[in-house]
């Protein structure tokens, strides 16, 4: 199992350091997590991601219990230990992101400007202000993902779960790619968006299970 850790371990920093090198997140805001059996490995808290090693690994059990390591999880644990208890999420990534921040701000829930809007199971939901680490933060999350895979944290980010890191984080991504879209679009005076309707994000939804290579 240490070696299944292990490997868990360094795509996990790799994930991480990825968010601050694509401007998603800033110093050790943001943070990332991924689910080995019952078991759940964490960035720690407070530790900049370009120091993370095999000693600083951080694993806890599904009730945040500490399983691995010395240092303490990230403030974020709640959330993270909601959305696996609820969901079948493999992987985790939480950001800081300019745009979706922005959007948070703004709106209820993120308008279908692009078919990608499908990858996440409809429009992005925004969830409600709680303070950062709280169990109140968490339950937001939870009824804010009701069907999704990624929502918008009011005045605070992104939080987005998928099978796997690769996925969460091309997700994370690409719903950063459609805040700023929206915010462009909605900046010009005088026009609104246009928004894709439900029918056609469904069918969108049907065309990505079959997109990519198989087999």
């Amino acid at each position: 199992m240490r070696s299944v850790w292990a490997d868990a371990w360094r795509e996990l920093v790799a994930t991480a350091r990825r968010t601050v090198a694509d401007g998603l997140v800033v110093g050790t805001s943001g943070n990332v997590s991924v689910r080995v059996g019952d078991t759940v490995l964490v960035t720690p808290s407070g530790i900049a991601y370009d120091r993370l090693g095999p000693d600083e690994l951080c694993a806890v059990d599904l009730e945040g219990r500490r399983t691995a390591g010395d240092l303490v999880p990230t403030s974020e644990l709640p959330m993270h230990l909601a959305v696996y208890r609820s969901t079948g999420a493999a992987a985790i990534v939480h950001t800081h992101a300019v745009h979706a921040t922005a959007v948070s701000t703004l709106v209820d829930e993120l308008p279908a400007v692009h078919y990608m809007t499908a990858a996440l199971g409809g429009p992005v939901r925004v969830a409600p202000y709680a303070p950062y680490g709280s169990e109140e933060l968490a339950a937001h999350v939870l009824e804010a993902l009701r069907d999704r895979s990624g929502c918008l944290l009011r005045n605070h980010g992104t939080v987005v779960y998928a099978d796997s890191l690769g996925r969460a984080y091309d997700d994370t991504a690409q719903l950063e790619w459609m805040c700023r879209v929206w915010l462009a679009a909605a900046s010009v005076p005088g026009r609104t968006p246009a928004l894709l309707p439900p029918e056609e994000l469904d069918r969108v939804a049907e065309r990505l299970r079959g997109y990519g290579q198989r087999g």
